[in-house]
């Protein structure tokens, strides 16, 4: 029999990320002009990441999302009885969209790149 995940607890979960974003934007009122709120985050170093170094965090934790589902699926193929099912597919659907996700962020970029490349100077 597969044990799938209870929907109460997803939602305790969901609700409980939600309550820790809005206590986050809250506490950093003063977001720079043309930050998202969530996303002006301070690093270790108690200093505001750049653009680049927060588009390689984001690509970066892309890859690991793929590779952890990678690895479930390979483990479940190869028959470990604590891999579930519905953990791999779970897992397939998050590495799926945040690849969905990360390919929408590229290609506002590319489009962003290309509006001013065409202004004239």
């Amino acid at each position: 029999m597969v044990d799938r995940a209870d929907i109460s607890s997803v939602l305790d979960q969901i609700r409980s990320m939600q309550s820790e974003l809005n206590q986050t934007s809250r506490a950093t009122p003063n977001v720079r002009v043309g930050a998202t709120q969530g996303v002006d985050k301070v690093n270790e170093a108690g200093e505001v990441p750049d653009f680049a170094e927060m588009l390689k965090n984001a690509i970066d934790k892309v890859n690991e999302t793929q590779k952890t589902a990678n690895a479930l699926r390979e483990s479940y193929e190869m028959g470990d009885p604590e891999v579930d099912i519905t953990q791999v597919m779970i897992a397939s659907q998050k590495s799926t969209v945040a690849f969905e996700a990360m390919t929408q962020v590229r290609n506002k970029l590319v489009s962003a790149y290309q509006e001013i490349m065409r202004m004239p100077v």
